[in-house]
């Protein structure tokens, strides 16, 4: 029996958002013990976006060499704008997981096509049609997915097996278990609607700029002055800077490496269909399962 390459070509970028997904659930997990032992979070953003910036300069040179895009000003500041949501959405994403845990993270991601679908509407990527099944299918999700990010904040069940321990976030001792819970989903709120601005810019971009790889040094170049500045103004002991070869190590290179299969999952599903429609087919609920068995 033949295969239908159409049909695998189409069933791509699904089949790369689940093990994105498992990517990015087990990513969390190694990010909260490596915080759980004292690593900082900040110090964990630098490095990976660092050596991150560093592979895709390689990366670039590497396959960029005979044929690059024109790179006007107007598109390194595209380039600049898309840096500032990805690293707020790294900050947010960390803080978040801090104050809550992974479950409640990978919760929140199901905000993201939510937030995704209102932007698009908004930058007249999407247009809304009362009259089409497909629009009303859309907004009804919206509706749920935001309706849930409500629930899953504003109610705590019992505590997660492996959560931080207090001794990890001196704030958190200022805090209640359930204020703290809420906190960490605003901050998780945050972070989806940074990703979704960061996709929907991406989608823009690419229309002007298709040499994945050059966004991709960019936007970890910019992250990594970005994500440095402020973490020396919050990092304040010189010794959180250092790396050993344990956790810490591990949750830098395995960020490095989720994340840039993340990104590249995303950028090579733009060429097959709308990023927006991208995010919205996205089995985001699968996630939050994978989160919660990862905690038993």
């Amino acid at each position: 029996m033949g295969v239908d390459m159409g049909s695998m070509r189409a069933a791509l970028p699904s089949v790369g958002m689940v093990i994105v997904l498992l990517a990015q659930v087990s990513n969390m997990e190694v990010i909260k013990a490596a915080m759980s032992k004292g690593i900082n979070k900040y110090v964990i953003i630098v490095y990976s976006d660092a050596l991150s910036s560093l592979f895709f300069l390689f990366c670039s040179f590497l396959f960029h060499r005979s044929e690059r895009p024109q790179l006007t000003f107007s598109i390194l500041c595209s380039f600049f704008l898309l840096s500032v949501f990805g690293c707020s959405s790294q900050i947010f994403s960390f803080v978040g997981i801090q104050y809550s845990s992974p479950t409640l993270s990978t919760a929140m991601l199901n905000l993201i096509p939510a937030f995704t679908f209102v932007l698009a509407i908004i930058f007249r990527l999407e247009k809304l049609n009362w009259e089409n099944k497909s629009s009303q299918a859309k907004s009804l999700g919206t509706f749920a997915s935001i309706g849930g990010a409500f629930v899953v904040t504003f109610y705590k069940g019992p505590p997660l097996i492996g959560e931080l321990s207090h001794s990890g976030s001196p704030r958190r001792l200022l805090l209640s278990p359930q204020l703290s819970w809420i906190l960490g989903g605003f901050f998780l709120a945050a972070e989806a609607f940074m990703n979704s601005a960061w996709f929907i810019l991406q989608a823009l971009i690419l229309r002007k700029f298709a040499a994945v790889l050059i966004i991709m040094f960019y936007l970890f170049f910019f992250n990594t002055i970005l994500s440095t500045a402020f973490a020396l103004i919050v990092v304040s002991e010189p010794s959180d800077w250092k790396l050993g070869l344990d956790i810490g190590l591990v949750a830098v290179l395995y960020s490095l490496l989720a994340l840039g299969f993340e990104l590249a999952c995303a950028h090579g599903a733009c060429r097959e269909l709308d990023l927006f429609m991208y995010q919205c087919s996205s089995p985001w609920p699968l996630s939050s399962l994978l989160s919660w068995m990862s905690s038993l």
